[in-house]
Order: structure tokens, then sequence, then C-alpha cells
């Protein structure tokens, strides 16, 4: 298991950022609602729920919204969203995937495909990208969760497979059918996490410029304000000077 490592989170600039796009709890909802109407709508038994719920009240969604979100799951005649997942390349060569939930696979693959090409980008045909990341499970801690070696010592203790800290906080690596588990286990020590999620983590990673890493904010800033767009994944690495100028 790794002590520590220089790789950032490959999420596009989580915390406080992310609690600014307007759109969160809509998109926490929509993902409350598809695994509330997948499984149980009772968190202990739907593991899927637990953690989508868990990442709501990490980002203070209120408890009236997340219970609205369950109870849409069960009235007839609701959305009915499915999963889908674009994948293509973006400036410098940067492999990324999408994850969306949509209730009009036209609509959403007209918008992907335009955030890609108008910042320099290729959307690709399905698996184009994702032989080159690994599915994993993801738990993001701050850094007040904790010094390095206590996260270490806990992760260790609840079976995860890897952990990464720098300033900016802890990333958990967990196998994909493992981490409700580790998640729960990693509770009683450090708390609630800031998230829980799969994710993609690339096998290789690459380094963009200013310019490149310029279009590549833009085209993920266009997806994140997308409705129906979950989640961004990506291989690439921004040099903390780089960020540095780019503010």
């Amino acid at each position: 298991m790794a002590g520590h490592s220089k790789f950032k989170n490959i999420m596009h600039r989580k915390g406080a950022q992310d609690k600014k796009r307007s759109n969160l709890f809509s998109k926490f909802s929509r993902e409350i609602t598809v695994a509330a109407k997948m499984g149980m709508p009772d968190v202990d038994m739907n593991p899927r729920l637990r953690l989508a719920v868990n990442a709501a009240k990490a980002q203070s969604m209120p408890k009236d919204n997340i219970q609205r979100a369950i109870d849409k799951a069960a009235a007839a005649g609701g959305e009915d969203y499915e999963e889908v997942r674009y994948e293509g390349y973006g400036p410098g060569g940067s492999a990324i995937i999408v994850e969306a939930l949509t209730d009009n696979r036209n609509r959403t693959a007209t918008n992907v495909r335009n955030a890609f090409a108008k910042n320099g980008g290729n959307l690709g045909a399905s698996g184009s990208v994702a032989h080159g990341f690994e599915r994993l499970g993801l738990i993001e801690y701050p850094a007040s969760a904790g010094d390095e070696d206590k996260v270490l010592e806990a992760a260790i203790e609840a079976g995860a497979d890897d952990v990464e800290s720098s300033d900016d906080g802890h990333s958990i690596w967990t196998q994909m059918e493992s981490l409700h588990e580790v998640a729960k286990a990693l509770e009683s020590g450090l708390g609630l996490a800031d998230s829980v999620k799969l994710a993609w983590k690339p096998s290789l990673t690459v380094s963009l410029d200013e310019k490149e890493a310029t279009s590549l904010l833009k085209m993920i800033d266009m997806l994140d304000d997308d409705d129906d767009v979950q989640t961004v994944w990506g291989n690439y690495e921004i040099a903390d000077e780089v960020m540095d100028k780019l503010g």
C-alpha cells in the first residue's frame, strides 16, 4: 500500500468549487432516485443508495431534498433515467470519461459532443479510452481528517488497497466490490467521508501545459454545467505552477 503520492485526484476541482455549481443538488437527487429505483429504497439494504445519500450529506444537501429524491423512485410516471458513458480525447491527448444519467440520450450525446468539439477535444467510440483506466472505489477525506499516518493506518485496518495523501486531502482506493464495506469501516475512525464513489483511475497520466490545461478546464466546466452529466474523469495532470497561473 502506498502511503503518499503526488498524484492529484482526477476529479476536476472538487470541494468548494463543486459547491458553487447551481445544479449540484440536482445531480445528487438524480443519482439518489436512480439508486433507489434500482434496489430497495432503504440505505441499509441498498449499498448504492447509501453511497449516494452519504455523498449528498457530505455536501450539506438538506434531508428533505434527499427524502424527496428517494420517494420519487416509487412515484408512478416519474422520470426514467438510464446510465450512459461517453469516452473521448481532450486537449493534449488527455483521455476523458464522462458518466451521465439521462432521460434523453440524443440530447445528452449532442451536449457532450459539443463540449468536446468546442474545446479541442474529440468524442470517441465506446471503449476507446476506458482500457487505459481501472474501475475502482474511491473514498475521499479532507486533510482535517488526520495526518498521513493516521489515515494510512485506518485505511489498512479497513481493508483498503491504496492511499494518496496531499495537502488537499486523502484519497483512499479500494476494489469496486469492497467500496461499501471499506467506507463503513472507515467511518468509526475518520468520520463521514467527503465522498464515496466508483471511480476511473488511469494507468498512466499525461501532463498538460498552460494552453492545453485552459482548454481542458473549459471543456470540463461545460460538461459539469450539463444537468445530465454526473462525473468527469481524466488521465491528465496539471502541475501546481500551471494551476497557479490559471488562478
